[in-house]
C-alpha cells in the first residue's frame, strides 16, 4: 500500500513518545464524578479531556471544546469524511491489582498496564498518532479526518448525544473500542421490567423476600431469599436435588425458635457464576437457580410463590436464548438472541423483575417486545418496557468495510472478516458505524477487570492500521 513504509518508520520512531502520552493520560482517574460547574462528569474526567485536547493542540491540530462533554480534534479544514470517535472516561478502579496501582501506568514484559490502557485512553492516543503521521509526513488528503473524545460512554454515552445534536455523522466512522478486524453487527438490546402485587400472607410456610442482582447487565453470581416455616430436612433435601440439576449451590443459615418451631426463618444464598449479560452461557445464573429451589417446595397456597414459579417457567435455568419466553431467534449474521434473568426483588406484598436480552438482526419490537409483553402478562404480570433498542448493522460489502479489512490484512497478515457482539459501542446508533479495533483477536485485555493491559506492539500496530486508513479513506 502506498506510504506503508512512511507510516510504519514514523509510528515506530514516535512509539516511545507515543507510550509516554498514553501514560499521562492513565495517570488522571477519569471516573464519572459529581458534576461540577463546566465540568458535567466531574474534575477527573474534565482534566483527562483537557489534557488530551492540549496534546492534540500541541500537536498541530485544531480542537473544539463542545461544553465539556465532547473534544474534537481535526486533521485538515477539507471537507468532512471520517470520523473517529473514543472516549476518556473509565470505570471505576476496582480491587484485585497486582501489577501496578490503577492509575499508575507501567510498562512489564511488553504489557501497557493501568486503568484506561486498552479501554479506551490507549486506543485513543494511538488514533491520534495516526492522525500525527498522516500530517507530519505531509501526505496528500483532501478530505477531513476527525478524532472525537468523549466522556461518558461508560454510564450512557450522554456525552455523544449532545456532540450529535449540533454535529451531522460523518460519511465514515470507526470507533477503536473494540476488537480488529471489524465489528459491523451489534445486537439490538430489550431490557424487560416487570412487576406484580398482591396482599401480605400470614399462613405457613411462606416466602418473605427474594434479593438477586445489582446491574441489569449481569446475570448474577449470587441471590438470596428467606423463607419461614420450614424444617431443616426438607430444605436440606430440596437443595442437594436443584443444586445436582442445576450446578448452584445453596448455603442454609436457620432461626429456631424453641416455643414456635414452625417459625424457623431460614436464609439461603445461592451461588453460581456472574457473567455479561451479552453472554449469559459464560456463567450460572444463581437467581434462576434459586427460582429453582423455591419452586419445588411444599409452601401453603400463595399468591407470592405462585408467581414465583411462573418465574421460573418463563426464565428457567439454562434458557439462554428466550425459548420459554417465546422470543427465541437467530440469524446468519449475528446469531441467537440471549437472554439473562439478571435482577429480581421480591417482598411481602409484590415483586419487581429485570431482563436483559441482546437481540439479532432479524429482531424488532413486533416480534420480541410484544411477544414478550404477551407472555409475561398472560401470567398475570404489568410489563413496563414499552421500546427497544434495535440492532446496528453496517453492510460488510460497503467500500468502507472492504478498505478497513484491506489496510488490517495488509498490516497483520491475517484473514480480515467482519463480527457480531452482544455488547454496544459508541457507534450502535451511526447508520455507517463500526469498530475497528484496538485489540487484536483473542488477546483478552481485562477490560473493566484488574490489572487492565493493552499490549505495546498491539496499540503500535492500531497506530499504525489507523494512519493507512486514513490515508486510503480521506485522499
Amino acid at each position: 500500500m502506498e506510504y506503508r513504509k512512511e507510516i510504519e518508520a514514523y509510528i515506530e520512531e514516535h512509539k516511545d513518545e507515543m507510550l509516554d502520552d498514553i501514560m499521562t493520560l492513565c495517570r488522571i482517574n477519569s471516573e464519572k464524578m459529581a458534576y461540577k460547574e463546566g465540568m458535567p462528569f466531574g474534575e477527573g474526567v474534565d482534566a483527562a479531556l483537557q489534557t488530551a485536547l492540549a496534546m492534540a493542540e500541541k500537536y498541530g491540530f485544531s480542537i473544539q471544546n463542545y461544553d465539556s462533554y465532547v473534544g474534537t480534534a481535526d486533521l485538515n479544514t477539507g471537507e468532512k469524511c471520517l470520523d473517529i470517535l473514543a472516549h476518556l472516561d473509565v470505570v471505576p478502579a476496582g480491587d484485585g491489582w497486582m501489577e501496578t496501582e490503577p492509575f499508575q501506568p507501567v510498562i512489564k514484559n511488553g504489557k501497557l498496564y493501568g486503568r484506561g490502557t486498552a479501554d479506551d485512553k490507549g486506543p485513543a492516543v494511538a488514533a491520534l498518532y495516526a492522525m500525527r503521521a498522516v500530517k507530519e509526513l505531509n501526505i496528500p488528503v483532501s478530505k477531513n479526518a476527525r478524532l472525537i473524545l468523549g466522556t461518558d460512554e461508560e454510564c450512557g454515552s450522554s456525552d455523544i448525544e449532545q456532540y450529535y445534536a449540533k454535529e451531522p455523522e460523518a460519511p465514515m466512522t470507526f470507533s477503536p473500542d473494540g476488537d480488529f478486524p471489524v465489528v459491523n453487527t451489534e445486537k439490538g438490546r430489550l431490557e424487560g421490567h416487570f412487576t406484580a402485587t398482591w396482599e401480605k400472607e400470614e399462613g405457613l410456610p411462606r416466602l418473605l423476600s427474594i434479593h438477586a442482582g445489582t446491574k441489569l447487565n449481569v446475570a448474577p453470581g449470587k441471590a438470596w431469599a428467606v423463607l419461614q416455616g420450614f424444617q431443616a430436612e426438607i430444605m436440606e433435601k430440596a437443595a442437594r436435588e436443584t443444586e445436582a440439576a442445576t450446578g448452584v449451590s445453596f448455603e442454609m443459615e436457620y432461626s429456631d425458635y424453641t416455643m414456635a418451631p414452625d417459625d424457623t426463618i431460614v436464609k439461603i444464598t445461592a451461588t453460581g457464576q456472574g457473567a455479561h449479560a451479552a453472554q449469559p452461557e459464560m456463567g450460572n445464573n444463581a437467581l434462576t437457580g434459586l427460582l429453582s429451589l423455591i419452586s419445588i417446595l411444599p409452601f401453603e397456597k400463595s399468591e407470592a410463590v405462585d408467581a414465583v414459579r411462573k418465574l421460573s417457567l418463563m426464565f428457567p435455568h439454562g434458557d439462554f436464548l428466550g425459548e420459554q419466553l417465546g422470543i427465541a431467534m437467530k440469524d446468519d449474521i449475528s446469531g441467537p438472541l440471549t437472554l439473562a434473568f439478571s435482577m429480581l426483588e421480591v417482598g411481602e406484598t409484590g415483586l419487581e423483575g429485570w431482563f436483559d436480552s441482546r437481540c439479532p438482526i432479524c429482531s424488532n419490537e413486533e416480534n420480541t417486545l410484544k411477544k414478550a409483553k404477551e407472555k409475561i402478562e398472560e401470567k398475570g404480570f404489568k410489563f413496563l418496557t414499552e421500546n427497544m433498542v434495535p440492532p446496528h448493522h453496517v453492510d460488510e460489502n460497503s467500500a468502507f468495510i472492504s478498505t478497513l479489512l484491506n489496510v488490517y490484512e495488509e498490516y497483520t497478515g491475517n484473514k480480515g472478516e467482519c463480527l457480531a457482539i452482544g455488547g454496544g459501542t459508541y457507534v450502535h446508533s451511526l447508520k455507517n458505524g463500526v469498530a475497528f479495533g484496538a485489540a487484536m483477536p483473542g488477546t483478552d485485555n481485562r477490560m473493566h477487570g484488574a490489572d487492565e493491559f493493552a499490549y505495546v506492539e498491539e496499540l503500535t500496530m492500531a497506530a499504525k492500521i489507523f494512519a493507512q486508513v486514513i490515508v486510503q479513506l480521506c485522499r
